[in-house]
């Protein structure tokens, strides 16, 4: 018995320390080159002679390419396996990210932003899907927690960078700081892409570095876990109202994420700072407590087993934080902790989601009805940014459309504690 366990534990360990790392460094900077022209735009606007309404409607018009090809790009996927499909969507979507840095009018900035959705279809679910290949429901919270830091780790890294890079690069060559910001923030998503190939390992039994009895072990509990699915085909889950719910409560989780990601550095630029740098760092304060949370919820996550709970309270206290932060919006000092608290919440739940889809989808049925959960679900990061511009465009003030997303950040709270009791399993 003991060595029974001494194997299941070395054969993880060894996953995790191999594949974890790789992985949550791929997506910092796959979240990074999705969000980051949340800090061009602090000048690029200018620059360009753009309106709010016009950066809202190209921020979020990333979701429509996202949306389109999510579903087909997690299929394709499971069929010719992790290591050849993310290399491809990391080195186009980094070669269309640095493009950015050459727009001239809205209508490039829309093409652009929506070919960079295209290419990035299928990364976060792909990397969701995978993970299921080589751990079983119990131990994927914490894991997918850990994954899904990067997307705090980011904004804690990610934000001083992109203001450092603002302010130190513009004017050098005759580019603008914010041009320098895309090539910059691009180039690592190109080499990381190329490594990946030659790094990752598709399927437990693939993986040299692991010894014949781990790899047992792993697929066994992988075969055990399977047993349970009781969905095996894409149309399965397509039409499993399960699925439709959780992608209802996903939908509402993303409105609070992109909400904040998209326009955090120009609230924080309005409390008073002026400085891109100190922007930079201040935006860093907020996704540093995220990290922290998110990684502790996920070890309570996996421990009770209660993991609609574990969603569903973090996502109010997003909601208390996005309507504090909208009160308070004069106050800088309350309305960065308010700032601070939103975020915590709404990435904390957007993290802990991803162990309810797959407790109970194996199979196609995972790669199509994660996809579609996912495609859905971020049409709110093509909403939640267009709705703000508009607001802030019509009433000069960010506070109306918090409020709005702090709603639906709500409902999301409500609809995941309806999910079935079979996900605390």
């Amino acid at each position: 018995m003991d060595s029974h366990i001494a194997t299941t534990t070395s054969g993880y360990r060894k996953a995790t320390l191999r594949i974890v790392p790789f992985l949550f460094v791929c997506y910092f900077f796959a979240f990074l080159d999705r969000v980051n022209v949340g800090f061009a735009k602090l000048h690029m606007l200018s620059d360009l002679q753009l309106s709010e309404a016009v950066y809202g409607l190209g921020a979020g018009i990333f979701f429509i390419g996202y949306f389109i090809f999510e579903v087909p790009s997690n299929l394709i996927l499971h069929r010719v396996g992790a290591r050849l499909w993310i290399a491809r969507i990391m080195v186009t979507w980094g070669i269309i990210s640095a493009a950015m840095a050459f727009i001239t009018s809205p209508t490039m900035f829309y093409i652009l932003r929506f070919l960079l959705g295209v290419a990035e279809a299928g990364f976060f679910p792909g990397i969701i899907l995978y993970l299921t290949y080589w751990y079983p429901a119990e131990r994927r919270g914490r894991i997918i927690s850990l994954f899904m830091a990067a997307i705090p780790v980011s904004g804690l890294i990610g934000s001083p960078i992109s203001g450092i890079i603002l302010d130190m690069s513009h004017g050098t060559h005759g580019l603008a700081g914010w041009q320098w910001l895309f090539i910059i923030e691009a180039l690592p998503s190109c080499i990381l892409g190329v490594i990946l190939f030659f790094f990752l390992t598709d399927r437990p039994a693939q993986a040299r570095w692991l010894t014949a009895p781990e790899i047992n072990r792993i697929e066994a509990d992988l075969a055990a876990e399977a047993k349970q699915h009781d969905s095996h085909s894409v149309k399965a889950a397509m039409t499993d109202w399960r699925v439709w719910l959780l992608s209802l409560v996903y939908f509402g989780i993303q409105m609070g994420v992109y909400g904040i990601g998209f326009w955090l550095p120009t609230i924080v630029k309005s409390s008073g700072f002026t400085s891109d740098t100190v922007v930079g760092f201040v935006t860093a304060i907020p996704y540093l407590a995220a990290t922290i949370f998110m990684i502790i919820m996920g070890r309570s996550a996996d421990a009770t087993g209660k993991r609609r709970l574990h969603v569903a309270l973090p996502a109010v206290l997003g909601v208390l934080g996005l309507v504090g932060s909208g009160i308070f919006a004069s106050n800088v000092y309350i309305a960065v902790t308010c700032l601070t608290l939103a975020t915590m919440g709404c990435i904390t739940a957007l993290a802990l989601f991803w162990s309810l889809p797959s407790a109970f989808l194996g199979g196609f049925a995972a790669a199509g009805g994660i996809a579609m959960i996912n495609s859905v679900g971020n049409l709110a990061g093509f909403l939640s940014p267009y709705m703000v511009g508009l607001i802030k465009d019509a009433t000069h003030s960010t506070s109306p459309a918090l409020y709005v997303i702090a709603a639906a950040v709500l409902i999301a709270a409500l609809l995941a504690t309806r999910v079935p009791r079979i996900v605390d399993r």
